[in-house]
């Protein structure tokens, strides 16, 4: 039983919200997965299933595997490093913006023939 891993840092989008798409695909076959993506109307969703392609290249092309085979074993958004940005707040106050970003990381497996 193989496992494939492909990771996509500093993507410039809160955390938060990329666990939202992430959390509709795991576990799920990779066909099903990226065609669930192509249909989800939120900008995460595309930078989701970059990594889940960029893992599934991983697998043909390191390991011989076949896209029909693969199913999303983990697949994870964690918080990368804040950008502290401000701006100028009423009565010369000091609004601090935090622009957050995340990590996202995919294992694919194999499916077992059971």
């Amino acid at each position: 039983m193989s496992e494939v891993r492909a990771v996509a840092k500093y993507i410039r989008m809160s955390p938060r919200k990329v666990r939202l798409v992430v959390d509709l695909v795991r576990g799920q076959d990779v066909d099903q997965a990226l065609n669930l993506l192509r249909f989800t109307p939120k900008a995460a969703a595309r930078e989701v299933s970059k990594v889940i392609r960029s893992a599934v290249a991983n697998a043909e092309e390191n390991h011989g595997l076949s896209m029909d085979e693969l199913y999303i074993a983990q697949i994870k958004a964690d918080e990368a490093p804040t950008l502290k940005r401000g701006r100028a707040g009423a009565r010369g106050r000091y609004k601090p913006l935090l622009k957050r970003g995340s990590h996202v990381t995919v294992v694919l497996s194999e499916k077992s023939e059971a």
